[in-house]
């Protein structure tokens, strides 16, 4: 069976890492969660003091060489877990407080040149399904199956919120939502890689949709590339 390129793009808080990570599971591809990386240069940011109202460009450019970012399969839940400089820091990036910002530093042209870079040199080959924004126009524009997800911003936010308070953390849904909707007005309007639909890509809306009638959506795309 031949092995593809999946790319996955879309708004923020549309569950593409979820989808992402189980349909890489089933097809034993790879996983890369490329928002991910762009939330641990945040978060290293956060960390030390290069973001406060705007982001200290010229001191993050100079300790990008210091920000390593990488990838552990975790046995306990069947799913990669996102490492900074060798520390574990998959909760961590998940915060508000990182995605408050992580839209700012993503629209940085040296940031993006050196994910873009490391995320091109881990899908090598094929065999491998990456999310973000700009996967199916600027990292693989060649991939065999693309696939841009959608859904309305108040159902994003909602989920946003599920998705916090079940891990503990206090927030409130109105801030959630403009945090939803002033994310998706920054990466469609920065100047390098902004989010768009690939023309070749394949729309998903999933406002209405479960979790697996999403997934059997998109292993039913996948398979039928994979077989084509």
């Amino acid at each position: 069976m031949k092995k593809i390129t999946i790319a996955i793009d879309g708004h923020s808080s549309c569950g593409k890492s979820t989808m992402a990570k189980d349909l890489a599971r089933k097809l034993g591809y790879v996983y890369i969660d490329t928002g991910a990386m762009y939330r641990a240069v945040t978060l290293y940011a956060i960390e030390h003091n290069l973001i406060k109202e705007e982001v200290d460009v010229e001191g993050l450019r100079s300790q990008m060489e210091n920000v390593n970012i990488s990838f552990l399969f975790n046995e306990a839940t069947g799913r990669p877990d996102t490492y900074l400089n060798g520390t574990r820091v998959e909760d961590r990036i998940r915060t508000m407080e990182v995605s408050s910002k992580v839209s700012l530093i993503a629209a940085i042209d040296f940031v993006r040149t050196a994910m873009v870079a490391q995320q091109q040199e881990m899908g090598n080959g094929g065999g491998v399904v990456m999310d973000g924004r700009d996967i199916g126009t600027t990292v693989f524009p060649n991939a065999e199956l693309k696939i841009f997800v959608t859904a309305s911003a108040e159902v994003r936010a909602k989920r946003r919120y599920d998705e916090l308070t079940a891990k503990g953390e206090v927030c409130n849904l109105q801030e959630i939502l403009e945090n939803v909707q002033e994310r998706d007005r920054l990466d469609s309007t920065r100047a390098v890689s902004p989010l768009r639909k690939a023309d070749d890509a394949i729309v998903l809306d999933n406002s209405e949709l479960t979790i697996e009638q999403q997934n059997e959506w998109l292993m039913e795309k996948a398979v039928s590339v994979i077989n084509n």
